[in-house]
């Protein structure tokens, strides 16, 4: 805490305190992250499902990266300072991450992309059938990629490439952690096509939550192993 700043209120110990805390806790940073992706948010909502314009939802989504990367943060410290300044968390995960997590995010938005576009074309392109699967598998296999790095640019002080090495690793070095990821990915999927998007933004701060979550193995893993003095 900077020095002059107010002491946050801190979060009492019984049972009511804590249950209260979290559900504070959801709704704010639920707010936050919808007040910092709502650039990307807004686009979204306005495009038309069609392949014509999966590079305008690539483009929508990259205020949606850091903003998720600061939830993931943020809850993280929750679990460290009990506090009730979910906002001074998100704020800090945002500043720091904003950089690293970009630098990740785009070229993935834009690799996934492209894929989207060659598998909704898939006859212009000159592929087989057994071409659209092998680039699904590639598509399915970037995005869990994607939030291995994600999680470890908010949470962890790594060059980009070594982010990159380091998703790439826990992708096949971690599966279980992989393998929740994919369920957290389908369950996702599934909320966008029996509800909307709308319902799926709504949810952003508790998913974030299973992610860190998911995440722990991974990130007890890198700090003993990559980190350690």
């Amino acid at each position: 805490m900077a020095d002059g700043a107010a002491p946050s209120p801190i979060v009492g110990a019984g049972p009511l305190s804590r249950a209260s805390a979290v559900v504070y806790w959801t709704l704010a940073l639920e707010a936050l992250f919808l007040l910092a992706a709502s650039p990307g948010l807004v686009l979204l909502f306005l495009l038309v499902p069609d392949p014509s314009n999966i590079p305008l939802v690539a483009l929508a989504l990259v205020p949606v990266g850091p903003a998720f990367a600061a939830t993931v943060f943020a809850w993280r410290a929750s679990a460290r300072e009990r506090d009730l300044a979910p906002w001074r968390h998100f704020r800090r995960g945002y500043r720091l991450g904003l950089g690293d997590v970009l630098r990740i995010w785009i070229p993935g938005l834009a690799v996934l992309a492209v894929l989207g576009i060659n598998l909704t074309h898939l006859e212009a392109t000159g592929l087989p059938p057994a071409g659209g699967v092998v680039l699904a598998v590639l598509a399915a296999g970037i995005a869990l990629w994607l939030v291995h790095a994600v999680v470890l640019a908010a949470l962890m002080s790594f060059r980009t490439r070594d982010v990159a090495r380091l998703a790439l690793y826990y992708l096949g070095a971690k599966p279980l952690v992989t393998l929740q990821y994919a369920s957290f990915a389908i369950l996702a999927g599934g909320v966008v096509v029996l509800t909307s998007d709308w319902v799926l933004a709504a949810l952003a701060s508790v998913l974030a939550a299973l992610v860190l979550r998911a995440a722990r193995p991974v990130l007890a893993h890198a700090e003993a192993t990559f980190t350690a003095s």
